[in-house]
């Protein structure tokens, strides 16, 4: 998405100017009461760890007044880092109210010194030093004088076949152990095929989107050999971590779509109490994706909800109804935008899929990531052993419809259009240990030994540790001792991608980038199935 306006993302003008007004001041300047003398009395509300505050919100803090500069959650006003985030108004008295403001965005007192009218012509007033013209570009000069064109054209890549998604999720936790940086889906290849990349995850807690780790978010700083760019962060920038890392990758790769995905297994769970207020949950994706610091990075909303109205970590009982009516109130606040979702495929009678409204929803999503991995692990710690991502049905099966072909069938069945439906695989094997068959079915003694977590292995380490020994349903297996693993390889994918193309999918996504080759050779797969 652009960067947003002030008035556009959803503040009144009043926010806009106090918006301004912080902008416009130096950190620690004192933008109400510039002598820090007199106090005044403490009209904004106590602030609130627990509470997300948009820019232009004013609060109290330990007897001091304090304006949002932009969307915050969890900064302390004056401490170390919070600081970044509040201005300082100056010393007040009296006790403030308890509860946030019921209209986050509107602050409670009005500056004298900068006007509170929107301008006539419908359109947002913003400071006179944010032009849309970039002192950078090289097309423009102060002068008026015309420069040369740059030589050098930002990498592109072929990509799939006109129409079809290559989607990979770019986790936020990948910058620390697994030390899997932004600049390695550049350096490996695969943002030369990739059209999107899912960035996972925010959070989703007191009816909101929330940040969900704001270090790797953006305070990281990133040095030269590790930045897309080959440049060092510095330490005052305002944009840094993996949101400036994907900026540059966009940058480089223009063709690039990046969409902020909420939610996910941990994070499912504050998606009940958004569906008690669709609308307001909505706009506050849409303030946090809009951002004025990182509105640049991303171009749409994903939305991972496991599950509505049915169980994952935790079980939802917010009704058939609630998942369409947060589709609706998202494409409602995000426009012309992305609006996505990854969603169950759980195509067995009774099962996930018939728990929600995904048939209603469909009309207000740009396209469904159906999750049709998973279906089978170490979660049952002694077997059988099976296919954690079967492409079709399989002898031997404990659960009829846990197959890929199976839920995208029970999804166009209910009128989902083919193009909306995207397949989904997985950059990871799932395995047990214990086993003595070499095929589907056998017993084991518990999940095999993994990097991160038991059961579960990046595909780029089983490829050399435990290479592919058989398939089954369209998927790869490999036992090697007494381990049993399933996972995709290349040539399955090769297989997947043409069954998606013989569907009419819209494409295919991965979860995820991180357990690909250092030169992409799965993503590489996906993209020239698709092609």
């Amino acid at each position: 998405m652009k960067r947003a306006r002030i008035a556009a993302a959803g503040l009144t003008a009043t926010a806009a100017a106090v918006a301004l007004v912080a902008t416009l001041t130096p950190l620690g300047a004192n933008a109400v009461n510039p002598d820090n003398t007199s106090a005044t009395t403490c009209t904004g509300p106590a602030w609130d760890k627990a509470f997300a505050y948009n820019g232009g919100d004013v609060v109290t803090y330990e007897n001091r007044t304090y304006t949002a500069k932009w969307w915050s959650y969890s900064d302390v006003p004056g401490a170390k880092g919070g600081a970044e985030v509040w201005v300082d108004g100056g010393a007040c008295s009296g006790t403030p109210t308890d509860e946030p403001t019921d209209n986050p965005g509107e602050p409670t007192d009005e500056p004298t010194d900068v006007p509170t009218t929107e301008p006539t012509d419908g359109s947002s007033e913003e400071p006179t030093d944010d032009s849309s013209t970039d002192p950078t570009d090289p097309t423009e000069d102060p002068t008026g004088e015309p420069t040369e064109e740059p030589t050098e054209e930002p990498t592109g890549g072929t990509g799939p076949a006109a129409g079809q998604k290559v989607i990979g999720y770019y986790t936020q936790w990948g910058t620390y152990a697994r030390d899997f940086q932004v600049k390695d889906v550049d350096t490996s290849g695969a943002a030369d095929k990739l059209t999107h990349i899912n960035y996972a995850f925010g959070n989703v807690t007191g009816g909101k989107c929330v940040i969900g780790d704001s270090y790797a978010d953006y305070e990281k700083k990133f040095p030269a050999e590790r930045s897309v760019s080959g440049e060092a962060d510095t330490f005052d920038q305002e944009l840094a971590g993996n949101f400036n890392q994907l900026l540059q990758l966009k940058e480089k790769h223009p063709d690039l779509k990046v969409i902020w995905s909420f939610g996910g297994w941990t994070w499912s769970g504050g998606f009940g109490e958004a569906a008690k207020d669709p609308a307001a949950f909505a706009k506050s994706c849409h303030d946090l994706v809009e951002d004025p610091r990182w509105a640049e990075v991303f171009d749409g909303i994903d939305i991972d909800w496991e599950y509505p109205n049915a169980t994952g970590l935790s079980t939802d009982t917010s009704g058939f109804d609630a998942y369409r009516e947060v589709m609706k109130a998202l494409r409602a606040e995000f426009g012309d935008d992305l609006v996505t979702s990854a969603i169950t495929a759980d195509g067995t009678e009774g099962g996930k899929i018939e728990a929600a409204d995904y048939a209603g929803a469909a009309e207000y999503v740009d396209w469904y990531l159906p999750m049709t991995y998973d279906f089978y692990g170490a979660f049952n710690a002694q077997g059988p052993t099976a296919p954690h991502s079967p492409l079709t049905d399989f002898e031997g099966a404990g659960n009829p419809g846990f197959d890929s072909e199976t839920a995208i069938a029970k999804l166009k069945s209910l009128n989902i259009p083919d193009e909306k439906l995207l397949l989904g695989v997985g950059y990871y094997g799932r395995g047990w240990t214990g086993v003595t068959e070499d095929g589907v079915g056998g017993t084991a003694t518990g999940p095999a030994k993994g990097t991160y977590e038991a059961g579960i292995e990046d595909y780029k380490v089983l490829k050399e540790s435990c290479p592919a020994t058989g398939e089954v349903a369209g998927t790869a297996y490999a036992k090697c001792g007494s381990d049993w693993w399933s996972y995709d390889t290349p040539e399955t994918l090769a297989g997947k991608m043409a069954y998606a193309k013989e569907q009419n999918l819209g494409g295919a996504f991965a979860w995820d980038l991180s357990g690909d080759t250092a030169d992409a050779e799965l993503t590489k797969a996906v993209s020239n199935g698709l092609s």
